[in-house]
């Protein structure tokens, strides 16, 4: 099991969160099944910027993000070095440090409660 570790959010997870979960799941996928409300407007096909996150550590054990990851991103509100789509960024062995950004740019929201 790798370990997730989630920085505080204030509405997502304002106590922060860690999590284990297999090799192979998205952090989109992962967060949600743990409680993590993670906004995902497309419904996790890389056609958005809604479940961008930061990966603080860990991030170099990620596969690159495709060119498609890539020209979502630019688009993405609060872009940085680390920003990846967590639908696209898939877990492997290396435990991971996330952020959830403060704000996203979603029109439309897929948030169930």
């Amino acid at each position: 099991m790798t370990k997730l570790t989630f920085l505080p959010h204030q509405d997502s997870c304002p106590q922060g969160a860690v999590i284990d979960v297999p090799p192979g799941i998205s952090i989109c996928d992962a967060a949600l099944q743990h409680g993590i409300e993670i906004e995902h407007a497309c419904e996790k096909s890389c056609a958005c910027t809604t479940c961008h996150v930061y990966i603080r550590q860990g991030g170099e054990s990620l596969k690159p993000a495709t060119e498609d990851e890539e020209d979502l991103l630019d688009k993405a509100w609060g872009l940085d070095p680390d920003s990846r789509l967590s639908c696209q960024a898939i877990v492997t062995k290396t435990d991971l440090v996330i952020e959830i950004p403060k704000y996203t740019i979603n029109m439309v929201s897929e948030h169930r409660k």
